[in-house]
């Protein structure tokens, strides 16, 4: 008879077992729910509604950090520097598709799919808040119509950006419950009464002041009115169902914005206050609560909660990421400490075009200092540098922490002498002196081709966060009075009547003089050619009632809201887009920017799932 021997491990492997099969009675096998909680339960509890509103809102991050379809291929940004050819190596860049809208730009760009899904999923969740709104019963019925007031808001926003990006869109009103392919797309027109319609119902039922900082006010539905009514006003293509009428509406809402919001007493303090040298004491601090402000996309110092909706992640760091997306960057200055937070990392997805720095008075116009940092600094001891000299190939340069190694001079005073420029031209200056028409690779400092040769577009700089791509804490300013009053001018120019305060000169003037800071009343110059970036002739861009005109306007605009969430859509609204873009937009060879462009072409995923197949725009 053969001998069995269990080794140790069988031992226990047949344990084991035994006492598995022996504990399987009835029991093991029964569901025992640890909740019975649904959506269907759960949303008719208050509690349940209030969570079902508040995740309406941390979508607001995602739709507008996807802004690339809003700043790039306008007036003043484009997606690469837009200097070609490069006076350094000679090389002639691929322009981006997004500048010169080559065949490149069509129904498959990722970009035009992103932004449509995340309005999309916006309109969803505000959706389920409407339809799911009759079933809670226990709510106090004022807090009930405010929390459907606030998803109503959100859902006509979303409305207003999509229909301004393509035209005829879908137009879902009711929670969508099961798959659909059918998607009709419903006239522009229609879209527009609808979300005037939802408008105008919360304006009468939100408060002034919201229960928690951050949502949606009375005062958000009136901004937002203001803003519908005058692209009504427009009435793009004549599709719209706009007439006279809306600009006087536009501008009645402008009115009680700016009654019931005043300017800040600085353009700077709508920002995160810090120094333009990294070595010197940052200060950090913004007030978030500013008068101004209207309504902001809210972030926090909590990393838990200060991230992109997680349906939706763009960015895994979290945290509001304006201060990354803006070329060029400062790690590139001579003596960068590299990956630190001193200058922190920008990516230069949206690159101001060289005509931008032109629109300012750089001597006046306090708005110039903040946006722009014209001085890079060294930020550790470099010894015996070699630039790329023209005058000495000999030369080598030392330079200390602290010590300026780039001045990029304002537009209106280029250097002229060799008294004025760096020693690598033969001047007297141990740092590189660039003029506005050397911006971007026309100035030879290096072989390394990282050295920054334009002002750093620092507006949204906030200091002291970890280097990288996002983590910003600040609010991301949406609607803010300045904007009332502009807003205000360019219905009186339409032909917009019962102003209160004048004239549409009066009303441009009240933002500028801010700008203006102590130099208030007085004249600024801008470039009366900001496209010629050698000539010096300067032309006035305070208003009267005789000059004022809407490319006035969109000249202030351009320097009150640079980078703000805006710029497409306002040239689209005015019907400047190409005009402009032929005129400011640096990409000129093989620009085929045209009148289709001014509406997107439909994501082909959308076409594709739909059934029967939505309709392309015209063009594409």
């Amino acid at each position: 008879m053969k001998t069995i021997l269990f080794k140790r491990y069988n031992f226990w492997l047949v344990t084991s077992l035994f006492l598995v099969l022996t504990s399987c009675k009835d029991q093991f096998l029964d569901e025992v729910p640890k909740s019975t909680l649904t959506t269907d339960v759960y949303y008719k509890t208050e509690a349940g509604f209030e969570d079902l509103v508040r995740s309406c809102y941390p979508l607001l991050r995602n739709i507008h950090q996807n802004r690339i379809l809003v700043l790039n291929g306008t007036d003043i940004f484009s997606s690469q520097g837009g200097w070609n050819p490069s006076a350094v190596n000679g090389k002639e860049n691929q322009p981006s598709l997004y500048d010169v809208y080559d065949a490149r730009f069509n129904a498959t760009l990722p970009e035009v799919q992103s932004l449509w899904q995340l309005l999309y999923a916006e309109i969803a969740r505000t959706n389920t808040v409407v339809s799911r709104a009759n079933d809670i019963t226990t709510m106090n019925a004022t807090l009930k119509d405010t929390r459907l007031s606030e998803a109503k808001f959100l859902r006509a926003l979303c409305f207003f950006y999509a229909v301004q990006q393509w035209g005829d869109i879908p137009m879902p009103l009711t929670e969508t419950t099961t798959p659909q392919k059918d998607f009709p797309r419903v006239p522009a027109a229609d879209v527009y009464k609808q979300i005037i319609a939802d408008l105008l119902d919360c304006e009468a039922k939100l408060p002034t002041v919201a229960s928690n900082y951050g949502r949606i006010t009375k005062g958000a539905a009136q901004f937002l009115l203001a803003r519908v009514y005058l692209t009504r006003g427009w009435n793009f293509n004549n599709s719209l169902g706009g007439s006279s009428t809306d600009f006087d509406l536009a501008l009645q809402y402008a009115d009680k914005i700016i009654d019931a919001y005043p300017l800040a007493t600085n353009y700077s303090d709508l920002f995160p206050k810090r120094s333009n040298n990294p070595l010197t004491q940052y200060t950090g601090a913004q007030n978030d609560k500013n008068p101004e402000i209207i309504f902001a996309v809210q972030y926090n110092s909590d990393v838990l909660t200060n991230k992109t909706d997680p349906a939706f992640t763009q960015d895994a760091a979290g945290g509001n990421d304006l201060h990354s997306k803006f070329g060029p960057s400062g790690e590139g200055f001579i003596g960068s400490k590299g990956r630190t937070t001193d200058y922190n990392r920008c990516l230069g997805v949206h690159q101001i075009n060289t005509a931008t720095y032109r629109f300012f008075d750089p001597d006046n116009d306090t708005r110039y200092a903040h946006n722009f940092v014209s001085v890079g600094y060294a930020l550790s001891a470099v010894k015996d540098y070699k630039p790329l000299p023209l005058s000495n190939p000999n030369l080598k340069i030392s330079f200390a922490a602290g010590d300026t190694v780039l001045l990029c001079r304002p537009w209106n005073k280029p250097a002229t002498t060799l008294a004025e420029r760096g020693v690598d031209l033969g001047g007297k200056k141990n740092y590189a002196v660039v003029n506005t028409d050397e911006y971007g690779g026309g100035y030879p400092i290096d072989n390394s081709g990282l050295n920054v040769q334009a002002p750093l577009m620092w507006k949204f700089w906030q200091p002291g966060i970890p280097y990288g791509d996002a983590y910003g804490t600040f609010n991301e300013c949406i609607f803010r009075s300045a904007e009332a009053y502009l807003i205000a001018a360019e219905a009186i120019v339409k032909g917009g009547k019962g102003s209160k305060l004048g004239g549409a000169e009066v009303y441009y003037n009240r933002v500028l003089d801010r700008a203006l800071g102590t130099k208030k009343g007085t004249d600024p110059q801008c470039a009366a050619a900001p496209e010629n970036q050698k000539s010096l002739e300067t032309a006035s861009y305070r208003a009267t009632a005789s000059n004022i005109t809407i490319d006035l306007i969109l000249d202030e605009r351009a320097r009150e809201f640079m980078g703000e969430y805006s710029r497409w859509f306002d040239l689209k609204r005015t019907g400047k887009l190409v005009d402009r873009v032929k005129k400011y937009n640096p990409w000129v060879k093989g620009q085929a920017i045209a009148e289709k462009h001014y509406l997107r072409p439909i994501p082909q995923s959308e076409i594709d799932l739909s059934f029967p197949a939505m309709k392309q725009n015209p063009g594409y």
